[in-house]
């Protein structure tokens, strides 16, 4: 506790002026905490401005213009209400319900569900940190990957912003390098496979390698697994989905030398060539990072290669001077070799080309990537001060200004709760 902490910390022999103390515990010091919290809900970053903007300008852009284009780039999230693109006339024939969940989508701070590591018996969501081998560090409880409701800031917006800033800091050059590598700034593109009347959405850095695409790999909490497992493969696939949820992000990125997978049962289309190219499941794959789903290039890319090579599937040279028997090929000053128009170009070149061949045939896009993402946190627990928002019709609404600060009210029990619920949903009254 606090006297506690101050206790320790005289006989350090520090020297606070105690009468200066400020505790993030008083209702006088959250307040403020709340009262920003408030500016980011009703705000949103405008690109075209480069700096966030008031909410309400975004809403009477709406009504003007709808969405389009530049507004619709920078959306994150995964609502499933919002309905892409609108005209203006469409926006005003929504309902209050659908207007608030698209506006969710552009929000500084925003309500959606993120992929966690859940322990039910310490009722409480776990850091990659404090998981291992699928149970909690401390007690060594089960723990699964599941996806809970969070409120998340939308820090994603500012990622080039933040990526320029490094070069006016005063830093080392290998913090600022760590900086860099955090943010993950990659360009490439967004590639549509289609499935039927729907598609697989994967981002790649190499779209030189497209022609050899030889299976897609989803993340096993994709949203599109089940969608697209056939019901011969469904117990197997349920199986092994449910194995996957037990390991952290952070063991399934640095065990490489374990190889599992399972084959969904469905194909999707080659945008270029038509062919059809099997969808499969692997846990070296995440629903966090892109799309959650890739397009696998075995001959050009190393963990594929591996995958391909563990289930007996097709590897393809792309790059001229590759030995695909041995390993992939990933360098990126070669030439391409694969079949169709790409054949001959240097990597580079062959880049661009590719982009230029998706954007014309409405399958794809040049895109820019990064690896940070929103910063997402919630209230398993009832301490921390409480989160200035209400429910009406489950729309989240502010709390007035001057109704703040919103304080914890009193309940019956405060242990976390082992379905996700915080101590605060017993709270019914208040």
């Amino acid at each position: 506790n606090a006297a506690r902490y101050r206790e320790q910390l005289d006989r350090i022999g520090f020297s606070f002026d105690w009468d200066r103390e400020v505790r993030t515990s008083d209702p006088d010091y959250y307040k403020w905490t709340q009262w920003i919290f408030l500016q980011l809900f009703d705000s949103w970053y405008d690109p075209r401005a480069d700096q966030a903007r008031p909410i309400s300008e975004l809403v009477a852009r709406f009504e003007t213009e709808g969405c389009q284009g530049q507004d619709a780039s920078v959306l994150t999230g995964d609502i499933e209400e919002f309905v892409g693109e609108f005209t203006a006339a469409e926006w005003k024939a929504f309902d209050e319900r659908t207007r608030q969940m698209v506006l969710q989508h552009f929000r500084l701070a925003y309500l959606s569900e993120a992929w966690v590591n859940w322990c039910p018996a310490l009722g409480t969501v776990l850091a990659n940190d404090e998981v291992k081998d699928g149970v909690s560090e401390r007690g060594g409880h089960p723990v699964e990957r599941k996806r809970m409701p969070q409120w998340s800031l939308r820090i994603t917006a500012y990622a080039q912003r933040l990526l320029d800033g490094l070069d006016g800091l005063a830093w080392s050059v290998s913090l600022k390098e760590a900086q860099r590598n955090w943010i993950g700034r990659s360009e490439g593109a967004s590639v549509r496979f289609p499935v039927g009347d729907d598609f697989i959405e994967v981002f790649t850095t190499r779209p030189d390698t497209l022609f050899g695409v030889t299976f897609l790999t989803l993340a096993p909490e994709h949203v599109l697994v089940g969608k697209y497992t056939t019901d011969a493969q469904r117990a197997e696939v349920e199986a092994y989905v449910k194995q996957a949820k037990n390991r952290s992000e952070r063991e399934r990125q640095a065990d490489v030398d374990r190889i599992t997978g399972v084959f969904t049962g469905s194909y999707a289309k080659h945008p270029f060539t038509g062919r059809d190219v099997p969808i499969w499941v692997g846990d070296y794959v995440l629903a966090g990072y892109g799309t959650g789903a890739v397009m696998a290039v075995p001959g050009g890319d190393q963990r594929d290669w591996r995958f391909a090579k563990h289930f007996g599937l097709p590897i393809i040279a792309v790059t001229e001077g590759a030995d695909i028997d041995k390993e992939a090929d990933e360098r990126k000053d070669a030439t391409i070799c694969s079949e169709g128009f790409l054949k001959g170009l240097k990597v580079p070149e062959a880049i661009r080309r590719a982009i230029d061949e998706l954007e014309k045939l409405g399958a794809g896009e040049g895109k820019v990537n990064f690896r940070l993402r929103d910063a997402a946190f919630g209230r398993q627990r009832y301490w921390g001060e409480p989160i200035p928002i209400y429910y009406e019709d489950d729309i989240p609404r502010p709390v007035d200004v001057a109704d703040l600060p919103v304080r914890l009210p009193e309940i019956d029990k405060y242990q976390p709760t082992e379905t996700g619920e915080p101590p605060l949903a017993r709270a019914k009254d208040w």
